[in-house]
């Protein structure tokens, strides 16, 4: 464990990571989806930063306060990346759709947009890592 966990070193990691993830979708979504929209792109830019951040805020809880269960970094920023994702196909279900099927075909294996929800697993996985490695975790990062 760090010598100096801190709340504002997870955030600030999150949240950086988050923005380089959404920078790249605000810059390579045009070459998916042609017909994406600005508004459409500066809303992934902020999504993500703003994933980050939640990811790295939820550090605090090492276990489940209901379930009485250990939750590592590794199992818990995946399952919140993921679920955060997941919801997220709610709102741009029809964008991401028409993304997949652009890449993929009508019909193919990936052509759902719920396979956002392991997106989601695997970037929570990245930033929480990082967040982990530099900022600590645990109620130790939320000071005294």
């Amino acid at each position: 464990m760090l010598a100096n966990p801190s709340l504002v070193t997870r955030i600030a990691i999150g949240k950086g990571i988050g923005f380089l993830v959404g920078l790249a979708g605000f810059v390579f979504l045009p070459h998916f989806l042609p017909d994406a929209d600005l508004l459409l792109r500066w809303g992934i830019l902020l999504w993500y930063t703003t994933f980050g951040a939640v990811i790295a805020v939820f550090g605090v809880l090492t276990w489940h306060p209901i379930l009485k269960l250990t939750l590592p970094w590794w199992l818990r920023a995946p399952l919140i990346g993921a679920w955060l994702n997941f919801v997220l196909v709610f709102f741009a279900y029809d964008n991401m759709a028409a993304m997949l099927v652009n890449l993929f075909g009508e019909g193919g294996v990936l052509s759902s947009p719920f396979w956002f929800a392991a997106e989601g697993a695997i970037v929570g996985f990245v930033i929480d890592y990082f967040a982990t490695r530099f900022g600590g975790q645990g109620k130790e990062t939320a000071g005294k």
